[in-house]
């Protein structure tokens, strides 16, 4: 009997409602989800560093300019 603890109390989930057992796999449908998009996002900021160092690669040494905005050339928020 597989259970399941929920704010400290446990319960079986071989007898939870049907609706409880639809909830309870859409809330570890979206536990998976967030786990995914977090190991996604840490590919994308892996990528945007490496990307930066390749860029930083390709400008010319020894010019600084400042943007209009007045950030470093390259810098995003």
């Amino acid at each position: 009997m597989p259970t399941i603890t929920i704010d400290g109390t446990e319960y079986d989930t071989d007898q939870l409602s049907d609706n409880a057992k639809a909830q309870l796999a859409s809330l570890q449908a979206c536990e998976n989800k967030i786990r995914q998009l977090q190991i996604d996002l840490a590919i994308v900021q892996t990528a945007r560093q490496a990307y930066g160092l390749a860029l930083k690669g390709e400008l010319p040494e020894g010019e600084t300019t400042t943007a209009a905005n007045g950030e470093e050339p390259g810098e995003t928020h």
